[in-house]
């Protein structure tokens, strides 16, 4: 678990409110590691309630629009389903609440990347820009993996309309729920091998990371890393992921 995190909610006298707990991440040393590696550990962010009321919620179809079985597809081994609009309110804070400590980064990447689009400050204003773009489908999505179970590496694209950044969450408890199944990040600089990230994530825990590509430093400027995320083999148990995307899908 990531020291520099939020406060852990049990230290409080009073139980904090989801966008208290988002105020109180360290926002700077995220951006300096979204710098660094393209990916930024947010710390315990959720609490063990709230990721057994997602998790338990995963059964209950009236809240989803659609459902992936990855092996159909060559995507891996496990399956995920795709929130409907109107969001459930947790997922719909964290997305609306996430979105404006991102965009000032994803601003800031585009122009190193000498890439058009700008991202505004508030969430709806562009997801009003999605639809503009034929991109009115929500994104985010929660992801269930079992024994044997994995995610091929991938970029969530999904059209023209791409936010470059977005946060996954662990809902289940390592070593007591499942076992294996890791994040696993990778990155292709030009002209050189692929590196790999594995990403150690507790319950409740987010993590920040590049969704296609991410402006680095080199010695004749800036240039552009792509990148790519999955997980590796659940060895036993059950794994629940949930996704917050802050672009809409075609």
């Amino acid at each position: 678990m990531s020291q520099a995190s939020v406060t852990a909610f049990s230290q409080t006298p009073h139980s904090p409110t989801l966008s208290e707990r988002i105020a109180g991440i360290d926002w700077l040393r995220i951006e300096a590691e979204l710098d660094e590696r393209g990916y930024g550990a947010i710390g315990p962010l959720l609490s063990s309630d709230e990721c057994a009321e997602l998790v338990s919620g995963y059964g209950d179809d009236t809240v989803y629009r659609s459902k992936v079985i990855m092996a159909r597809h060559g995507f891996g081994q496990g399956e995920y389903k795709y929130y409907s609009y109107p969001l459930p309110g947790l997922i719909a804070e964290l997305r609306a609440d996430l979105y404006p400590r991102l965009s000032g980064i994803a601003n800031r990447w585009y122009q190193a990347m000498k890439l058009e689009d700008q991202f505004p400050d508030d969430h709806q204003t562009y997801l009003a820009h999605c639809h503009r773009a034929g991109q009115s489908r929500p994104t985010p999505l929660q992801l269930k993996y079992g024994p044997g179970d994995y995610n091929c590496l991938h970029r969530d694209l999904y059209g023209d309309a791409v936010f470059p950044l977005q946060v996954a969450f662990l809902l289940n408890a390592p070593e007591n729920d499942f076992t294996g199944g890791e994040f696993v990040l990778t990155e292709q600089r030009p002209r050189r091998q692929s590196r790999v990230e594995v990403v150690s994530l507790a319950q409740g825990e987010g993590v920040v990371f590049a969704v296609n590509q991410r402006p680095m430093q080199g010695a004749r400027g800036t240039y552009r890393v792509a990148m790519r995320h999955g997980v590796s083999p659940l060895r036993s148990g059950c794994r629940h992921t949930l996704g917050i995307i802050f672009h809409d899908a075609t």
